[in-house]
């Protein structure tokens, strides 16, 4: 089981992941048109990012608070 406070830091922390990632995956595809490398990796990252972001919903979702 996990404490309220625990829960409220894994909220906060799957919002900066899915704004973050979200953020660096447009980033990525305006980079693309200067660097096309560079925008890719990045946009897939961020990709990545918000996605782990997701996923930790769903693994909020199942926890249980003290």
């Amino acid at each position: 089981m996990t404490t309220l406070h625990n829960l409220k830091r894994l909220q906060q922390l799957i919002w900066v992941l899915i704004y973050g990632g979200l953020l660096t995956l447009v980033l990525g595809f305006s980079v693309e048109r200067h660097d096309e490398a560079l925008g890719w990796s990045m946009a897939v990252g961020g990709g990545c990012v918000a996605l782990l972001g997701a996923v930790l919903i769903y693994v909020r979702s199942r926890l249980k608070a003290n």
